[in-house]
């Protein structure tokens, strides 16, 4: 009876050494996934617009000014009356930038919009890195030719620190959202900040990044 029970665990052994062998080799034939390719919009800073700015006048590499974060922000006031409209709006946030939104709540108490403090008001995501560097590139290549009779962004946007701000009407032109899913148009901010010292250093960043302002 022993015997015939070390005989059994024997060949679940080399039953069980053979399936892993097969797994093994299974694993070493399936194709090798594709490495992460870095966001064209960055690379072209890297190679070409840093060194184009440079010729402006600065010292070395790392003062030409450079792009830190996108803050993409949908203010929803009308949460005061339905709470509800906030996972909307962050359904559709989180589709555009690929990443989760945070809720935004209010600052301050304003009692002739019964607003109190702490309220949700809208979503907001901040985006850094390579998924800042790939929603710009959808904006500037996709996003902004979809605005109907759009004629150049406003040059008059900067905040005189450098930043800039871009007000989308509604949510539609980005193509990651299903227009047979849209309950109402949503408006957005989109703001770009950068190390720029001046609007002028911050204009000229941006329009190496294919931004299409408006002629003055």
């Amino acid at each position: 009876m022993a015997k015939e029970k070390t005989d059994k665990a024997d060949k679940a052994e080399k039953k069980g050494k053979k399936e892993g062998a097969s797994a093994t080799a299974a694993v070493a034939t399936e194709p090798v996934s594709r490495k992460h390719q870095t966001p064209r919009l960055k690379t072209r800073f890297k190679d070409e617009i840093r060194p184009a700015m440079l010729k402006d006048g600065y010292k070395n590499p790392m003062a030409v000014p450079r792009l830190t974060k996108i803050v993409v922000n949908m203010g929803m006031g009308e949460a005061i009356k339905n709470i509800k409209v906030l996972d909307q709006a962050a359904d559709e946030v989180g589709r555009i930038t690929g990443q989760k939104p945070v809720i935004r709540r209010a600052k301050k108490a304003i009692s002739s919009f019964k607003l109190r403090a702490g309220m949700p008001i809208g979503v907001s995501v901040t985006l850094r890195g390579d998924q800042m560097y790939e929603f710009l590139d959808r904006l500037i290549s996709i996003a902004l030719p979809r605005v109907r009779d759009f004629k150049g962004l406003s040059p008059d946007s900067f905040d005189g620190r450098g930043n800039y701000t871009i007000g989308l009407r509604d949510q539609l032109i980005f193509p990651e959202i299903d227009y047979a899913k849209v309950d109402k148009m949503r408006g957005m901010n989109v703001t770009m900040v950068t190390t720029a010292r001046s609007d002028d250093e911050a204009r000229n960043l941006l329009v190496h990044f294919g931004l299409p302002f408006r002629k003055a």
